[in-house]
């Protein structure tokens, strides 16, 4: 069954096609959610929560083509409501932050450094430009994909990503930060 067909049982109900649906698609869940949580319980827990927003809802999805970008916005607001629940969280004497900042086996040495200077410097943009630069360079959307998935015009998704670019920019510069 085409991807277009099952969104259109799965809006009226067909729970079969919207699993396959979303077997489809769990890796770029995973890949978004953790580029927001940066640790794979975490990350495993947007996806759920997601996943699970966009099963009660399904129903009320009006135009099947944008399933992926409907979908998406869902695993985003899941992705920042979350986050913005772990800043409330009081954090005891032996934690430190929110998790480890790349998969195990992944970079080491200077370049591990480096990946976590990058997610340092993310993680100080406020969540709309974290966002747009997570989108754009993480996941290869266009500006077109971005602004339909956020709703916003393409020039506001411009002006954000510009404005990222920028404090990335002069934060990542040795010695520099996001003020």
């Amino acid at each position: 069954m085409d991807a277009k067909a099952a969104v259109k049982k799965a809006v009226k109900g067909d729970a079969a096609a919207f699993a396959q649906l979303i077997e489809t698609k769990k890796a770029e869940l995973y890949r978004i959610a953790y580029s927001y949580a940066k640790n794979r319980d975490d990350a495993m827990d947007i996806v759920g929560e997601a996943v699970y927003k966009a099963f009660v809802s399904v129903g009320s999805l009006r135009k099947p083509e944008y399933f992926n970008t409907w979908l998406t916005r869902i695993l985003i607001n899941c992705a920042v409501d979350h986050l913005n629940k772990a800043k409330k969280t009081v954090r005891t004497a032996g934690e430190v932050g929110n998790g480890a900042l790349v998969e195990p086996g992944g970079a080491g040495g200077t370049e591990h450094e480096a990946i976590m200077d990058l997610y340092g410097a993310l993680d100080r943009l406020d969540t709309k430009h974290r966002t747009v630069i997570i989108l754009k360079f993480f996941h290869d959307l266009t500006l077109a994909e971005i602004a339909r998935v956020l709703e916003w015009p393409v020039g506001t998704v411009k002006t954000y990503l510009y404005r990222a670019l920028q404090a990335l920019n002069i934060s990542l510069k040795e010695g520099e930060e996001i003020e």
